[in-house]
């Protein structure tokens, strides 16, 4: 009553009558309906209360054929009509229905359900807890009965996506799937479905889940498919950071050994081996730093770093030869100098710097769109310059992305932005044209090494087509 939202006086199978038929299976349907007709012409049905199993059986394998009457007495009956077979199902469950199973062929809702279960329980990787729940919510969910575009029926849980009925046909076909038709209607991944749909899946031979797509999905099948094919995937990366690192350790002349691997990953703070391996073959750990952990006999030292090399580079940056040139972060001749605004250099652009009139000197990037004029026809005005190595501190940096326009990409965009790489943003604007968008943002960033990263981490982005550095100034 709570659940339904109904006083006691309304609900209306108080009283309830079976009608149980023993007839062939063939004939089973017929016969049903006929025994509802005979029902309906002694008593007053209430239309909103049939409920048909019968062309449609529940997942757990139920089937029945279900109305409410108005009795003489002026109160309402619940009138259950079924066979004999499909009454020992539901009561006996399991059991009875492969009792009747022997003599059919096609697959029932029941089977699809049972297999299910089947595919979770096979999962090396389920964890106990989620197996419990995802169970449970294929258990107790309430159902919605969605089409195909040849008209074959397949039965889903309340909120299932377009996802979800991907995968419930086939694994490979949720694994490609970039969106579907719903009723004739371009819809995303996470569209909705909702019960009378008929839906027609797109997919691409280039897709491939992300972890994003289990925000979207609702089934146990196909969170299990999403994310063993984001283990398997992984696993395939971690292996080529394995050999890259490998090769790396050769070079120096270290081990390959696990107490070696759990140095690294203390120097490096990640979490374990495998996220290690994944993060090297990505390009996000800088295996130069090698050389600043000590290695005594192929064994890493990493409480005794190496410095000697560093501070030796910082003493020549600072020689001054035979022409003058700009160490960025140390005062030169007590002239002011100023990063320019239109090109934005940060710590590992090459630069260059130019003496102004009245603004001391203004450092530009070589590839400055004014960089061509000012070195051309102004020379003698322009000086050297370098990146005093040691400097850290915030800079300024514009980046443009562009791509196909979905639901989240934004979002997905701001996340990688301040949660993953830390990095304060200071403006962002997007334009979308035809479904393809170009993102501005001018974020500030360490340094080149730390730009890079986070332009690679916005081309791992579902949608994102292209991502490069602009030189846009900021107002």
């Amino acid at each position: 009553m709570s659940t339904k939202g109904v006083p006691f006086e309304e609900v209306f199978d108080l009283f309830a009558i079976r009608i149980i038929v023993d007839t062939p299976q063939e004939m089973e349907k017929s016969e049903c309906w006929r025994i509802y007709s005979i029902v309906t012409d002694f008593y007053q049905p209430s239309p909103d209360r049939l409920r048909d199993w019968i062309s449609t059986p529940r997942a757990n394998g139920y089937e029945s054929l279900h109305t409410t009457v108005m009795s003489p007495t002026g109160k309402w009956v619940e009138v259950q009509i079924r066979s004999l077979r499909m009454d020992e199902i539901a009561e006996k469950g399991l059991a009875a229905h492969y009792k009747y199973k022997e003599s059919k062929v096609s697959e029932t809702k029941f089977d699809r359900w049972i297999t299910e279960i089947r595919d979770l329980l096979a999962n090396p990787d389920a964890n106990a807890l989620d197996f419990i729940e995802e169970f449970k919510l294929n258990l107790f969910n309430d159902e919605i009965y969605i089409f195909t575009p040849k008209g074959d029926l397949r039965v889903l849980p309340t909120g299932a996506t377009i996802l979800d009925f991907a995968y419930d046909i086939h694994t490979q076909i949720g694994d490609k799937c970039i969106g579907a038709k719903v009723n004739n209607r371009l819809v995303p991944l996470s569209y909705q479905l909702q019960s009378g749909d008929q839906v027609d899946i797109i997919t691409s031979s280039k897709q491939k889940p992300n972890e994003e797509w289990l925000r979207f999905v609702v089934t146990a099948r196909a969170r299990q498919k999403i994310k063993s094919s984001l283990n398997e995937e992984l696993k395939l990366i971690a292996m080529d950071g394995k050999e890259i690192l490998d090769r790396k350790f050769r070079q120096h002349n270290i081990r390959f050994v696990s107490e070696n691997i759990s140095i690294l990953e203390r120097f490096y703070k990640v979490s374990g081996a495998t996220e290690l391996y994944f993060r090297i073959a990505k390009g996000k750990i800088d295996l130069k730093k090698l050389r600043e952990i000590e290695n005594v006999n192929g064994l890493l030292q990493v409480d005794k770093p190496k410095t000697t090399r560093k501070k030796s580079k910082e003493v020549y940056s600072k020689i001054n030869k035979k022409e003058d040139i700009i160490v960025i972060g140390d005062d030169f001749k007590n002239i002011d100098y100023k990063l320019s605004q239109c090109c934005n250099p940060i710590p590992g652009d090459q630069v260059f710097g130019f003496v102004t009139i009245s603004e001391g000197i203004k450092i530009h990037r070589n590839s400055c769109p004014n960089a061509e004029h000012l070195m051309s026809k102004m020379a003698y005005r322009c000086i050297k310059a370098t990146w005093k190595s040691t400097e850290v501190k915030e800079n300024i940096a514009s980046i443009t992305v562009y791509g196909i326009d979905r639901l989240g990409i934004v979002n997905q965009l701001t996340q990688i932005i301040s949660n993953e790489h830390n990095v304060n943003m200071r403006s962002i604007s997007f334009e979308v044209n035809d479904g393809i968008f170009e993102g501005n943002m001018t974020v500030m960033v360490y340094d080149t090494e730390h730009l890079s990263s986070l332009m690679a981490k916005f081309e791992q982005v579902e949608g994102i087509q292209r991502v490069v550095r602009s030189s846009k100034e900021e107002h």
